[in-house]
């Protein structure tokens, strides 16, 4: 079964058009269309990598169908998506308050040159330099092949191995914190996109290991990514067994097709039964093409250790701004989308951990003290915020959180990141105050607004652990 909406495929096409002649910096995202389809039947198993197949991997590997970091530990993404090819002006900012905001990933749009504006060699590596600094698993996914074979403008997954490789320089001993999503959603619907799905991927991947790349590789479903036709459930294993280092991801993008929590369930289920490493690269909390069940989504993924990927950051257009996680980027400014994913049930929040490259399997806590001091001018204040580490284990990579006692805003950070939601603040580390050492301790600062009485918060954690207050 085909199904597509013929008012949200014009506003691609219209959007598109405006995007093509725009200048790079000013682009902006033509978003989703509007692709579903019905479901079909059950799949066989196999066994996804074992150690003795990926040791020599300098970086993120695939065992036993799970995705361990270079640390051997496993990892599960926890994060979402960011359109930086149509917004890299915004990228320093948004990384920034993705991370603070509790995710571990960041998926990257970047374009090959085919149907927007090139991210050259130079862009590449500086987006990841940004998400190593800010300590961000870094997916980066060629975002020209959307919709190949039905979407015009579209391109191969052929000529997306072409751009990875054109870029290489830039990704060229990044194995540990960068993983290549080889091409966004690279068929539509219909035959025309569908059959071919299998042997494109695995040929994109051959070429991927012949031209020397090393990294965990992605690979997206067809149907504009929602796999209704269960084209990449079904060959899965095939592509699998076809990569010469066993390094390969699949992932599904969750849009109406999974509006159900039998369907999300039955997917996912299929891939973890066979050992086959999933992820759910894109999925949102509504969509025009159906009601996806973020919920189950979110909650399944939990159980059986599934990354996932929301849809997106901000700078949605095309009839689809309400997958917009901030408003004009603005980290302040969460829509319900933006809490549902970071600080709702099964969220980011409750279930990231940092990846173990970045110093360990999450941040660790020791004993805490916090000293906050004042500076209030009635409308306006300053606070200068120290964290002292009272315990005897160092502390690498912090995040306090605490909630203002009145109808305070935050304006200006330093020596620290933060983002504000309601009256809850959570501040996280900059590269220069990361560490904490035993007995040692870090400030920063901030400046805000208020109206009425101000005072200190009543309490603080430190990395999810009760601080004093001194």
């Amino acid at each position: 079964m085909r199904k597509k909406l013929a008012t949200a495929a014009g506003a691609l096409l219209t959007l598109a058009s405006a995007v093509l002649a725009a200048p790079a910096a000013a682009q902006a995202e033509p978003q989703r269309t509007a692709q579903t389809g019905t479901a079909g039947a059950a799949q066989g198993g196999t066994r996804a990598g074992t150690p003795a197949d990926t040791q020599a991997v300098p970086g993120f590997r695939v065992a036993d169908g799970r995705l361990l970091d270079a640390t051997g530990r496993d990892f599960v993404l926890r994060g979402v998506n960011h359109a930086h090819t149509w917004y890299p002006a915004r990228t320093p900012q948004a990384l920034k308050d993705i991370k603070a905001l509790g995710a571990n990933s960041v998926r990257v749009v970047l374009a090959t040159g085919d149907r927007w504006a090139k991210n050259d060699t130079a862009d590449v590596a500086g987006v990841v330099a940004q998400c190593k600094q800010n300590r961000l698993v870094c997916v980066l996914e060629a975002h020209d092949t959307t919709g190949y074979g039905e979407q015009a403008g579209a391109v191969s997954l052929s000529r997306a191995v072409d751009y990875w490789i054109s870029v290489k320089d830039a990704v060229r001993g990044q194995e540990k914190y960068v993983i290549l999503n080889i091409g966004n959603e690279p068929h539509g619907n219909g035959t025309s996109g569908v059959t071919p799905w299998t042997a494109d991927t695995k040929n994109a991947i051959g070429r991927m290991r012949a031209a020397g790349f090393a990294h965990t590789l992605m690979v997206d479903a067809p149907n504009w990514g929602q796999d209704w036709s269960f084209t990449m459930r079904d060959h899965a294993a095939e592509v699998f067994a076809a990569d010469p280092a066993r390094n390969t991801v699949f992932s599904v993008h969750m849009y109406g097709v999974f509006n159900t929590a039998e369907k999300v369930r039955d997917y996912l289920n299929r891939f973890t039964s066979q050992r086959l490493p999933l992820v759910v690269g894109e999925f949102g909390d509504m969509h025009s093409d159906g009601d996806p069940d973020e919920a189950a989504i979110m909650s399944t993924a939990r159980q059986l250790g599934i990354g996932y990927l929301g849809w997106s950051w901000s700078g949605n257009g095309g009839g689809v701004e309400y997958l917009d996680m901030a408003t004009g980027f603005d980290a302040s400014r969460l829509t319900a989308w933006g809490r549902r994913i970071f600080s709702g049930a099964d969220g980011i929040q409750q279930t990231a951990k940092e990846a173990g490259v970045f110093g360990g399997d999450g941040p660790v806590t020791a004993g805490c003290a916090v000293g906050y001091r004042l500076s209030d001018w009635g409308t306006s204040f300053n606070a200068d915020v120290t964290i002292r580490n009272t315990g005897t284990t160092t502390v690498k990579g912090w995040q306090l959180a605490f909630a203002f006692p009145g109808d305070q805003r935050l304006h200006h950070v330093w020596n620290a990141k933060a983002v504000q939601q309601g009256s809850e603040v959570r501040a996280t580390h900059e590269s220069w105050t990361e560490t904490i050492p035993a007995g040692g301790s870090v400030s920063f600062g901030f400046s805000g607004s208020s109206t009425g009485a101000n005072g200190v918060p009543a309490g603080f954690t430190l990395n999810g652990a009760a601080c004093s207050v001194s």
